[in-house]
């Protein structure tokens, strides 16, 4: 299935995603005071325990609807781009389809970063009417283990549904790092989400504590492997992956906090999933003021991070705005992480 051979609602939905992404393009290089993508966490909790992964727990209540309303008004008050909802597991929340509308009313694009594992023919079919732009799903592996239990063999129906139904971009990320045991699976992954007609990203992933370990040779191999056959989208930003790969800093500027929002359940602005605790501002104080400030910081974290979107999203402004103000490295252990419960 292509995109371009869609009939029907689905074409349609892609072209206007597509046009409204071209707009997002011109915003985004015409100023830099407002941002590009941001983050909402609207709910904390999981159905999974990924062992590599601190961004859940298993019992937080969910954000009433109400609240991330507010959140995504202030949001388009600052006129950002794009609004993904990301958690825990952003499906587990009661009012996800009308957050989806209340995000399109919004801001430009609308995204989702699910596990998968709560979607049906329906559940789809729901999304499609809320206005869904995008849908990404990370499958770590082929078959089910101690790291992961995203895994091909659980998840493969579920992608059948997606191409069958989803009238909104899916792509499937596939990983390397953080303790996946068989890094081939990655091209597994990989080969099957473009079966199906998805597009196909690979991640480096960080541990349990949030850090980089370096690839090891086989996985660099696969790394590579993987990069031949990328379609043409903008999740396919990230060359820094290479240096990554190679146990090398990346030389670049982060824009977090700035084009790149993270906001958690708390409704605090952080620079990132990995970095919750800076600056942790509430989003309704949050101003154009603030953005200009974080824009033009040095995150001390930047040479190794892992997280895609912030450096795709960074890639708008690599050619302008010299970063001059610099922020103390941030020992390990004063980073935010979430709690679990016991036995999660």
């Amino acid at each position: 299935m292509s995109e371009l051979n869609l009939q029907g609602p689905r074409r349609r939905r892609t072209l206007s995603r597509r046009l409204r992404e071209a707009k997002l393009l011109v915003r985004g290089a015409m100023g830099t005071d407002h941002p590009i993508m941001a983050h909402i966490i609207p709910i904390r909790r999981c159905n999974l325990s990924c062992a590599y992964c601190n961004e859940y727990d298993s019992y937080s209540k969910p954000v009433p609807l109400d609240t991330i309303r507010h959140r995504i008004a202030l949001l388009g008050r600052l006129k950002t781009g794009v609004i993904t909802l990301s958690g825990g597991e952003p499906l587990l929340h009661p009012d996800l389809d009308e957050i989806i509308r209340t995000i399109r009313k919004h801001a430009l694009l609308a995204g989702l970063i699910t596990n998968g594992y709560l979607l049906t023919d329906r559940r789809v079919q729901e999304l499609n009417e809320a206005g869904l732009d995008y849908l990404q799903i990370s499958i770590d592996n082929v078959m089910p283990d101690d790291v992961s239990k995203k895994s091909l063999k659980v998840l493969d129906k579920k992608l059948q549904i997606l191409a069958q139904h989803a009238h909104f971009h899916v792509n499937i990320n596939s990983v390397l790092g953080g303790g996946i045991h068989h890094p081939e699976d990655a091209l597994t992954v990989g080969k099957r989400a473009m079966d199906l007609g998805f597009t196909s990203t690979v991640g480096i992933i960080h541990d349990g504590d949030g850090q980089l370990r370096p690839l090891a040779p086989r996985e660099r191999e696969v790394f590579l492997e993987m990069k031949k056959f990328e379609k043409k989208h903008f999740s396919r930003i990230n060359y820094f992956q290479h240096s990554i790969a190679n146990g090398e800093p990346s030389d670049w500027r982060c824009r977090a906090g700035s084009r790149y929002l993270y906001i958690c359940e708390d409704g605090l602005v952080h620079y990132c999933s990995q970095q919750r605790g800076f600056p942790a501002k509430p989003l309704e104080h949050y101003s154009v003021e603030d953005i200009r400030r974080e824009y033009v910081t040095q995150k001390s974290c930047a040479p190794f991070c892992t997280i895609s979107c912030v450096h795709q999203i960074s890639y708008f402004d690599f050619f302008r705005g010299k970063q001059t103000r610099t922020v103390e490295p941030v020992p390990q252990e004063q980073l935010v992480t979430i709690k679990r419960a016991a036995g999660a």
